[in-house]
């Protein structure tokens, strides 16, 4: 009886461990972008796929769908006081970001937290705020998606595209 119970404590120890895996191992690991616009704080939670010699962007993360703007968990925006995404107001909280790339225009797409993992349980009925932007060409191949906060955009770059979203506190 008691080689059973310490079987069956040893197997449970071993899933738990098993379920906080270390992120940073993961292929595509999270990052942190973070910056300050207009008196604004922001911090965006996402995962760095990498192309990996891959047609990516209208390739395996097709033009015209729905994309959690990133990997692995939905990606996480959050700000501290509200703002205006490309002109339109977007209340302070968390939010999870995805968009809908296109050759010629993107929609970036503000949606109710939930705690997803990637796009499969989105819905558009959550979103709270939908943008249209316009893809440039990135000066350089980037090879790991990456987003970045800067003087009043936020700009999301992967392999040879970059789209930005104006952001006004």
């Amino acid at each position: 009886m008691k080689r059973k119970l310490f079987i069956t404590l040893l197997a449970f120890v071993a899933l738990a461990a098993n379920g906080q895996e270390d992120k940073s191992k993961r292929p595509s690991p999270p990052a942190v972008a973070q910056g300050t616009i207009d008196g604004v704080s922001i911090k965006i939670d996402y995962s760095t796929p990498s192309a990996k010699g891959r047609k990516m962007l209208g390739g395996i993360e097709p033009y015209g769908k729905v994309w959690r703007t990133g990997a692995n968990e939905a990606t996480v925006f959050e700000i501290d006081k509200p703002v205006k995404i490309e002109g339109q107001a977007l209340a302070a909280g968390k939010y999870e970001l995805f968009s809908i790339p296109g050759e010629s225009e993107w929609t970036i797409i503000f949606q109710k937290y939930a705690k997803q993992w990637g796009a499969y349980s989105y819905k558009e009925g959550n979103d709270v705020l939908r943008v249209k932007v316009k893809p440039a060409k990135a000066a350089t191949f980037v090879e790991t998606f990456n987003i970045s906060v800067g003087k009043d955009e936020v700009t999301l770059k992967w392999e040879n595209t970059q789209v930005a979203f104006k952001v006004k506190g």
